[in-house]
């Protein structure tokens, strides 16, 4: 039918005998979705070696049978329809030993192999995970409800991680090898990627996922995880929505981007918005968006662009507001400036443990990207650019919280002065290990941005819930 050969010959041409008769076979379970390794012991949900080994045959024996370019061209479901019944043949000719379950699980396996991401496929489909971590063929981990776990799942070997690491990559311009072995990329449906391949990956490619929401969390869901309260919902809803400059500061894996993405919710509709990202994965909902990617060198070393790059270009743009996904080097300089000349409202996120340090990060950030600035200078364009900071934190029960927001209100001597107004404070544990505390004001009542409040007319409403917050 591809115009290779058919399934018969293919099967005949490359024998592989059937699983032994005293070998284990794997059980029904296999058709299930994919548990954690916590959930069982390991050896009740492992596959045993015949199963690759019969699946690599039956693979190999596909590959001689069809053209791969030809099921590229075809629907998913057309694709898998021709596959499976390959496979079927293929099975039947070798008298292969499996069960229905078992067939049925293969098959899908096979597909997903040839037309997809391979093994990662069920786990890219569960909305329950946060982030996927492949450590070579067959070390694979997830992160679900902030916990970390051993999963079941395993490739055939490290060149197949390899080829789908590749796939990946692939879809939006980018490439991973021996000559680049490190790559930022996402998936189609905005999961952010970044591989690390051999040589400096010693046991296999290393492969991170950070799973993409299809639901766009809001406020409101923040507040009914106990993320932030009611009360200082309302208070980031006014930051956001009076234009107020903000950093959101946080370690990896505790919200910064969810947060971020819940404060662009409210930009007015009517603004101008443009996003600087090395991976595009900020969901923006309003009509007038430009989404801009940094870009890798080619293979000749050419055609780089930076965050800072885009950062000063965006500038030529006519933004209103600039969003910066993540600040890690010398754009914090271009963005403080966007941020200090007319752009009110600009965001970005970086990575510290508490306010003090974030703004700590910053100044460093511009004296390391070679600007010759003395300490005082930078430190007073931080205090004219930075109206907010947002602390968000992965405590050690798995749970996030925002547990600062803190005013950036200006300059004692050489010292940036901050005062916080609303403080998460923990108050122990439950039985089940789970932290329990509560948002607290700090009792400011007329925090320093209240006449811009007033401006939007926002300032009743900032009044009630700092009195709500305390």
């Amino acid at each position: 039918m591809f115009g290779k050969r058919s399934a018969s010959s293919a099967a005949t041409a490359a024998p592989a005998p059937a699983p032994k008769a005293d070998a284990p076979k794997t059980t029904a379970n296999t058709a299930a979705p994919i548990a954690p390794v916590k959930e069982a012991p390991a050896q009740s949900k492992e596959r045993s070696e015949d199963y690759y080994d019969t699946k690599s045959s039956i693979f190999n024996a596909l590959f001689e049978t069809i053209d791969v370019s030809a099921l590229a061209g075809m629907r998913p479901e057309k694709a898998r329809d021709e596959i499976r019944q390959i496979v079927d043949e293929i099975i039947t000719i070798r008298n292969v030993r499996l069960s229905v379950a078992e067939q049925n699980q293969l098959i899908s396996e096979i597909c997903d192999d040839i037309l997809g991401y391979g093994p990662l496929e069920p786990l890219l489909a569960r909305d329950d995970i946060a982030d996927i971590m492949v450590n070579g063929a067959k070390h694979v981990f997830i992160e679900t409800e902030g916990k970390m776990e051993k999963t079941n799942i395993r490739f055939r070997d490290n060149a197949q991680l390899m080829n789908i690491c590749q796939r990946i990559v692939s879809q939006v311009g980018r490439r991973v090898d021996e000559a680049s072995p490190i790559c930022d990329a996402r998936l189609l449906d905005g999961s952010r990627v970044n591989v690390i391949a051999p040589p400096l990956s010693i046991d296999g490619p290393a492969l991170t996922i950070r799973k993409f929401k299809k639901d766009k969390l809001t406020l409101n869901d923040l507040v009914g995880f106990k993320s932030i309260s009611p009360a200082g919902a309302k208070v980031l809803q006014i930051i956001g929505a009076c234009q107020c400059n903000i950093v959101i500061s946080g370690g990896t894996g505790s919200g910064k981007t969810t947060l971020l993405n819940c404060l662009t919710g409210f930009i007015h509709p009517d603004e101008r918005i443009i996003t600087c990202e090395d991976a595009a994965e900020l969901q923006l909902q309003q009509p007038h968006v430009v989404r801009l990617e940094t870009r890798p060198p080619n293979l000749e070393g050419k055609g780089k662009i930076t965050m800072s790059d885009l950062v000063k270009n965006c500038l030529r743009m006519r933004p209103e507001r600039i969003i910066v996904g993540e600040v890690r080097g010398p754009e914090a300089f271009d963005l403080l400036q966007a941020m200090n000349t007319g752009h009110d409202g600009s965001m970005g996120t970086l990575h510290a443990n508490s306010p003090r340090e974030a703004l700590s990060r910053l100044e460093s950030m511009i004296t390391m990207g070679g600007f010759s600035l003395p300490a005082k200078t930078i430190r007073e364009m931080i205090v004219g650019s930075v109206d907010i900071v947002v602390q968000a934190t992965r405590l050690r029960d798995g749970s996030r919280r925002i547990t600062h927001i803190t005013e950036v209100i200006g300059m004692e001597g050489d010292v940036i002065v901050t005062q916080d107004l609303l403080l998460y404070e923990m108050d122990g544990e439950d039985a089940n290990g789970k932290i329990i505390g509560e948002h607290k004001s700090t009792g400011i009542a007329r925090p320093a941005f209240w006449d811009r409040a007033r401006y939007f007319n926002l300032e009743r409403q900032l009044a009630e819930a700092l009195d709500e917050a305390g």
